[in-house]
Order: structure tokens, then C-alpha cells, then sequence
């Protein structure tokens, strides 16, 4: 991507801006200097205005992933680069085009209503698409590292726009080269590679028990079935204050897996890489009586223990507190260290 021929008009920016609807959690968080970037080209110049003040500065998109502090000091940038266009249809896939700053759901929604299934088991996953390969999010059997074919980004080392294939984003679980290396890369486009054939993807335990009389269902039944089970499990942010799930699922050796399956015959786990199994986070967290429980303002969702929860005034130091408590006791009793999924500001 070459770098922009015209002076674009610089990004609003807000001092002290309120950041409470821009935080999934419900944080009562404000921003110093925030910077509105409606497009790749402001970016170069705020950047340069941050590096000659040298502040300290982040980034900030459908704040579905973070835990922010009371005061987010210097500058923190918003991105709201919009825009969704089909850019190449080859004899195999579909190449799509996605600004940033679009609304993750309504970018899958849009890809079926188009005819592009592939993204449905991703369905209601809250944040924006510049955010989502960063934690390479992934639902139901399913990762985006699957479906991006590189990315557009500025390069703040480098000063400079680039494209990074999807072998060079380096994806792994909830992981990637741009998580491995904060505040190099500002995510302005993700190129989606979609294939032209379509398989239902549905041996995740909760849609298989969906879908056990319907074998074969189509995408759009698949996105409605992710919905609802979301729904269930998954409190609405816009009704109770949330990160979704707000812990990884540890992966261990097999040895070990095998020495906790003797203990507990209920164990819920899934295979992972050779030699390793992936352990249902929730459920250790449940056995541990966290379930429902409440911790002041902040506790554990009633209907899904990998969910904490702001009840109204909760801060930060209050969900990192209840997060301690509960990595604590699950390394107590199952001896596996729980990893916590959002990024802390």
C-alpha cells in the first residue's frame, strides 16, 4: 500500500473525552487527548504530533476487549475507518475488503446477506474488525486466522503503511504478531479470503447438540443458532457490563490431562496440537464455586463462569482483583494458570 498523495483533513480531536459507551465493561474511563481517525491518511499526522510531544498513546476501537483505567493519560486513538467491499472474486475465493473500525457483527451479517458464508459460528462476537485478528478471535470451532488473507496497517517503527500476509501476522491461539508487538502496528484494513465452497462447520459440543436432528444446516441457521446460544450464555454489555469471555482456555500436556481425568471424570476439555488438550476454562472456574457469586460492584455471569461482570460502578482494580481471586483457586485445585483474555490498559 503506497503511502497517501493527499493531505487528508485532520482527525477531531476531543480533550477529556467520556469513554464510558466506548468500553463494553462500562468503565467510567475518560481520555485525555482523544484523536477520532475516519481514515488511514490522518493517521501519519496524529502520529507525528504524538511523537514530537512525546506522549504515551494507545488504541482504541469497540473497546469490547479492554479494561481501562479511571484516566487514560495522552493520547488515545479511535478507530472508526468504516467501509465493506467485495475487491476480488477468483475460481476459488472471494477476496473482501473491511475497513477497521466496522462493527465485527455487522460486517458477518453482511457476508451472508451477500452470500459469502463462512464467518456465521463468529457471529455476535463484540469489538470491531481492526481488533479481531490482533486476539484472533475464534468461536465454535472456528478462528479468523482461517479467513484473512493479509492486512493493511501503519507501521509506527517504520513510519510507514504496510501489508502483512497471513502467514506473517504469525496467528496462534487468541494470538498474533500484532499482540506479540503493541504499539508497533495501527490496523487500518482486513483482506478476508472467503471460499467459494461452503462447509457447515458444527462439531463444536453446543451446535452439534443444536443441530443433532438437522445434520445439515445451512449458514444462515448456523448464524442464528450461534446467536441464540450466545445470547443464553453471554450477558448483553449494553444491559449489564462485560468483556465476554474474560479468560483463555488453558491448553496443557496430554500427561497432564490424564492425571486430572482420574480426579475429575467430568472434566470438559478438547483436543488441541499433538501431545496437548485444550480445558474448558468455564468449567474450572464453576467447579470452584465462582458461578453467580458477586464481588461488591463486579462478579461472575450467573448463566456462564467465564464471564465477569461490572454490576454498575465497578473499576478496574475491582475486576482484576475478582480475576486474581479466581486464577488463584484454579491453580490451587486443578494446578492450571488461567491467562486473562482483554488487554489491560
Amino acid at each position: 500500500m503506497n503511502s497517501p498523495q493527499h493531505a487528508p483533513a485532520p482527525a477531531k480531536l476531543t480533550t477529556n473525552l467520556g469513554l464510558k459507551d466506548r468500553n463494553t465493561f462500562g468503565l467510567d474511563a475518560r481520555a485525555e487527548l482523544a484523536y477520532e481517525i475516519d481514515s488511514a491518511e490522518q493517521i501519519p499526522g496524529v502520529m507525528s504530533q504524538i511523537a514530537s510531544k512525546n506522549l504515551p498513546w494507545r488504541i482504541l476501537g469497540g473497546g469490547s476487549n479492554v479494561i481501562l483505567p479511571k484516566v487514560l493519560p495522552g493520547a488515545t486513538l479511535l478507530i472508526n475507518i468504516t467501509g465493506q467491499e467485495i475487491t476480488a472474486s477468483e475460481n476459488e475465493d472471494t477476496l473482501i475488503t473491511v475497513g477497521a473500525g466496522v462493527n465485527w457483527h455487522e460486517f458477518v451479517t453482511w457476508t451472508l446477506e451477500n452470500n459469502l458464508p463462512g464467518l456465521e459460528n463468529l457471529a455476535l462476537i463484540p469489538g470491531t474488525v481492526g481488533a479481531a485478528p490482533i486476539q484472533n478471535i475464534g468461536a465454535y470451532g472456528v478462528e479468523i486466522a482461517n479467513y484473512i488473507d493479509h492486512i493493511e496497517a501503519f507501521d509506527v517503527e517504520k513510519q510507514a503503511f504496510v501489508t502483512l500476509s497471513n502467514s506473517e501476522c504469525r496467528f496462534a491461539y487468541r494470538d498474533s504478531y500484532f499482540k506479540q508487538n503493541p504499539h508497533r502496528f495501527i490496523v487500518t484494513k482486513v483482506v478476508f479470503r472467503i471460499s467459494k465452497v461452503w462447509q457447515a462447520k458444527i462439531h463444536y459440543a453446543d451446535l452439534a447438540k443444536h443441530f443433532e436432528t438437522n445434520p445439515k444446516p445451512s449458514a444462515e441457521e448456523i448464524f442464528l443458532a450461534v446467536c441464540k446460544i450466545r445470547t443464553h450464555k453471554l450477558p448483553d454489555p449494553k444491559v449489564i457490563g462485560n468483556a465476554g469471555s474474560f479468560f483463555q482456555n488453558p491448553v496443557i500436556p496430554n500427561e497432564q490431562y490424564e492425571t486430572l481425568l482420574k480426579k475429575y471424570a467430568g472434566l470438559v476439555s478438547y483436543p488441541d496440537a499433538p501431545g496437548k488438550r485444550k480445558l474448558a476454562a468455564g468449567w474450572l472456574i464453576d467447579q470452584c464455586g465462582f458461578k453467580g457469586q458477586r464481588m461488591g460492584e463486579v462478579g461472575v455471569y450467573e448463566n456462564q463462569a467465564l464471564v465477569l461482570v461490572n454490576h454498575g460502578n465497578g473499576t478496574a482494580q475491582d475486576i482484576l482483583g475478582l480475576a486474581k481471586c479466581i486464577q488463584d483457586k484454579v491453580r490451587k485445585e486443578f494446578g492450571v494458570s488461567l491467562e486473562i483474555e482483554p488487554n489491560i490498559f
